[in-house]
């Protein structure tokens, strides 16, 4: 199943509701181990295999860094899905596709559960796919958002992104790291190694979605910023050894695993969530295998 394909099962709310039932459900009738990263020539392979109601999948997906200067994507890859008793193959997935579709919904779900209602403004740092892919989402399931400013590391791209999102009626600027001062939902979607903006700059009552950073020696948050925020997880082991945003935080002694406030799926079934209108929440995203199979499972279903 192709990205226009996997795009036409599955719209972005339906996929937000199927992750949160899912986490509704408890990661626990998951099997979720953790993913294996190797190191290969051109950059790394990630192997994220997982099991459940919705059958077994594995995703094989590729990091290659030098490939957006060649016109290439970032992240390549394939998914397999397999029947649940059986184990029968169904379906494959362009693997690109269904992460790109699987990360910003659930961005989606934590911005749901823990952004103030009425949120109107929101700023995006970084112009690739996940930075298309989170606006999309956030638009689509945010309806009181009415602007979007985009902060690009590249002018070209920031532009380009800007274009588009114009072109479809969205109200979209390009702004600099400043625009987080007057942002309701920020959403950091980059490969950044040091943090984005200053944690000061953060208003009160806003909500942040930290997507990148998918190594635990790159961080795109100021380690200030996480331990008076509500900060929520998707898995609290997962976060621990994969997050660098935390990893680098704890080793700093500004952060402790305590000051972790909740998991996601705490959060879906009520037992935590955003304490006051004011209160800053922080969602730091890892991504996990299952996440991957409920999707699959949904948009094949569909």
């Amino acid at each position: 199943m192709g990205r226009e394909d996997l795009r036409a099962a599955l719209d972005y709310g339906a996929a937000v509701d199927a992750l949160d039932a899912a986490f509704g459900q408890g990661i626990d009738a998951y099997m979720n181990p953790e993913r294996e990263t190797h190191a290969v020539p051109s950059g790394e392979l990630m192997l994220m295999p997982a099991a459940g109601e919705e059958g077994v999948g594995v995703k094989l997906v590729t990091l290659t860094p030098d490939n957006p200067a060649r016109g290439r994507p970032f992240i390549q890859g394939v998914y397999a899905l397999f029947s649940p008793t059986e184990q029968t193959p169904e379906a494959i997935f362009d693997g690109a596709a269904l992460t790109e579709l699987r990360t910003a919904a659930v961005s989606g779900l934590a911005t749901r559960r823990l952004a103030r209602p009425g949120a109107e403004r929101l700023v995006v740092f970084g112009a690739g796919v996940q930075a298309a892919a989170h606006i999309e989402c956030l638009l689509a399931t945010c309806p009181t958002l009415r602007d979007v400013g985009i902060v690009g590391r590249d002018p070209g791209r920031a532009a380009a992104l800007v274009a588009r999102l114009r072109a479809q009626g969205v109200d979209a600027w390009e702004v600099t790291a400043e625009a987080v001062r007057t942002a309701d939902i920020i959403c950091t979607c980059t490969t950044a190694a040091e943090p984005l903006f200053p944690a000061e700059w953060v208003p009160a009552g806003a909500h942040v979605n930290a997507v990148g950073a998918y190594r635990t020696d790159r961080r795109e948050l100021d380690a200030a910023l996480l331990a008076p925020a509500t900060l929520v997880v998707e898995d609290r082991d997962a976060a621990l050894s994969e997050a660098g945003d935390l990893v680098l935080a704890i080793a700093e002694g500004a952060l402790a695993e305590s000051d972790i406030d909740a998991d996601l799926r705490e959060v879906v079934a009520g037992r935590a969530g955003r304490p006051d209108p004011t209160a800053i929440t922080v969602f730091k995203s890892v991504g996990l295998a299952f996440e991957d199979l409920v999707i699959a499972r949904a948009a094949l279903r569909r």
